[in-house]
């Protein structure tokens, strides 16, 4: 199976000082990687540096078998497409049009959106059940159907890569279980490599072909969610003491 993106020997961090050292990874097309780890422990920052946001302080990030440092950026929004947590603040945009600039890496200079366009980006509105206020100012909607916006944009892009961070932290239990169908779905049906970080462990365990567990500035383990989601592993990835564990989870 083709290998779509990796890590190899990756540290990152802000103005070179390093939050997560020696990570190594591989995702091929069509399988998705969970980040999960405590709060602070630098999964943003690995998604934000594989996302071109920050530059890596070492180490080799591939995107289908190309340097990422070496691609172009009007190729690079064509490969990979990104939700993270910070969110966007478009001045007097509809939701559909902030769904429609999903398109600008195929459009041109001026950003003129052919039927076909169009019709990708109807699709993607759909797709995440967003029709209903599809017109609506951005701006005037609620965090949970910002997040389906920003993932109908990302899908709109038509990417090999979907990164995300958090993405259902606003979502209700009913979308935050659509929202990873839709997941699964580009996943396994449209073959695109998806990675992503959560907190939320049940679905986590669901939804991944492997999970890669980060702790104290570096890579704790990572394998399939059988692998990784046994009592040890987790109490351990998250310092939580055995008697709560078992009264919790047990």
């Amino acid at each position: 199976m083709k290998i779509t993106v990796s890590a190899h020997q990756l540290s990152v961090g802000y103005d070179k000082k390093q939050v997560v050292e020696e990570i190594g990874f591989s995702v091929c097309a069509g399988e998705i990687l969970t980040l999960i780890g405590p709060n602070g422990a630098g999964k943003s920052t690995v998604l934000k540096t594989l996302s071109g946001y920050l530059k890596q302080i070492s180490g080799t990030i591939l995107i289908n078998e190309m340097d990422a440092g070496h691609i172009r950026s009007s190729d690079f929004a064509k490969q990979l497409a990104v939700v993270l947590t910070e969110r966007i603040r478009p001045d007097r945009m509809t939701c559909r049009e902030v769904v429609e600039t999903g398109r600008y890496p195929y459009t041109g200079t001026f950003g003129i959106l052919s039927e076909h366009d169009k019709q990708i980006v109807e699709q993607a509105i759909r797709t995440v059940e967003a029709a209903a206020f599809a017109q609506q100012d951005f701006s005037a909607t609620s965090d949970g159907q910002k997040q389906r916006i920003l993932l109908a944009r990302a899908i709109a892009q038509e990417p090999d890569i979907l990164i995300l961070d958090e993405p259902t932290s606003y979502l209700d239990i009913h979308h935050k279980i659509m929202f990873f169908e839709i997941l699964r779905k580009l996943a396994k049906k449209q073959k695109i490599a998806v990675i992503l970080s959560m907190h939320e462990l049940d679905f986590a365990e669901k939804i991944s072909d492997y999970v890669l567990c980060i702790k104290d500035g570096k890579v704790q383990s990572c394998g399939t969610p059988d692998e990784i989601f046994t009592p040890d592993n987790i109490m351990h990835l998250y310092d939580i003491p055995k008697n709560l564990y078992e009264k919790y989870f047990g």
